[in-house]
């Protein structure tokens, strides 16, 4: 197949997200042996340059099998916001279907997925205690009356919203909250982002027990590879004060062992609780993402993602060539 962006007009660009350790990667990496693929990843942590272990970026064997973007983007202690995260998977998506390829998103980073499907305003701040108070008041008051008030506030949003979508409802609500303005409004000055691409998720959420213990397994296999003297290398090259701000799980575990606040055994469990904290923020994200498709096994995701690859690649009318 020859390069043509149009591909997009007619054809959802898969998402794959889930909490972190759920699979993602795996799955996506199987999927481009069989079909066209490259990767635009959509994780906060991978951008990172020099943190790899820690942050576990594709290995060397997946990065031979299948072409990942959005990787070592950033040094770290620099500023990487929702509104660049725009920029660049626009960038990358572009690249990817001009070259006759199919983009596959992966990621778990909430905030950047949103950014994708729903546009994000560039602040400084997000005032996450503004969207709480929405969500209470969306459970209290029902999408209708919600619906309501964002007519209102920003007509032109109520307008292509519709009354029972309650993610759209309550982002559009949030923007006005932060900005005092209108997306259309904000969208005209350019402080409002949007992908120029539509995108459809696919959730993997393995069951609770599954995950906790792959997440355990996998901090062991991190420390066997050799977390501890990744964070040692970057120390030693002057790295350790933007480590530090960068507040990277698993490398400031390593950093607080190191500067003798706890044992390694200490830490090591600490980097174990730490994460399945996080990925329980992940899990409780997602839940309220109702519009993925949510699967409990890799299998099933895969199945069905071949299935939409097929009648794709079918509809195309053109070979796509690997």
């Amino acid at each position: 197949m020859t390069g043509n962006s149009d591909v997009a007009e007619t054809f959802k660009i898969p998402v794959i997200c889930g909490p972190t350790g759920s699979g993602k990667t795996a799955v996506a990496v199987e999927l481009a042996g069989r079909w066209p693929l490259e990767i635009v990843s959509a994780d906060s942590r991978q951008i990172l340059k020099h943190l790899n272990i820690g942050t576990a970026k594709p290995t060397a064997s997946e990065a031979a099998a299948v072409k990942f973007h959005l990787i070592n983007l950033i040094e770290p202690g620099e500023r990487y916001s929702a509104f660049r995260f725009i920029d660049d998977a626009n960038a990358a998506v572009r690249m990817i279907l001009d070259a006759g390829k199919i983009p596959l998103v992966v990621g778990g980073t909430g905030l950047y997925l949103r950014a994708l499907t729903e546009g994000v305003v560039e602040i400084e701040s997000q005032e996450m205690a503004i969207r709480d108070r929405l969500e209470r008041e969306m459970e209290a008051e029902g999408s209708l009356r919600m619906h309501e008030r964002l007519e209102r506030m920003d007509p032109l949003s109520a307008a292509v919203i519709h009354p029972n979508n309650r993610v759209r409802i309550i982002r559009a609500l949030e923007i006005f909250h932060l900005t005092g303005k209108s997306k259309s409004e904000l969208a005209a000055t350019g402080a409002y982002k949007k992908s120029e691409h539509e995108f459809e998720h696919f959730l993997l959420m393995p069951p609770r027990p599954k995950l906790y213990a792959d997440l355990d397994a996998r901090v062991d296999e991190m420390m066997r590879q050799g977390l501890l003297d990744e964070v040692r290398s970057l120390v030693g090259a002057g790295l350790g004060n933007a480590l530090r701000s960068s507040n990277v799980i698993g490398y400031k575990e390593m950093l607080d062992y190191l500067d003798g606040r706890y044992t390694l055994p200490e830490a090591v469990n600490l980097l174990k609780q730490n994460t399945r904290r996080y990925a329980k923020r992940q899990v409780t994200w997602f839940r309220h993402q109702s519009e993925a498709r949510q699967y409990s096994d890799a299998e099933s995701l895969k199945n069905d993602l071949d299935v939409l690859l097929k009648q794709h690649v079918s509809g195309s009318g053109k070979k796509l060539d690997r």
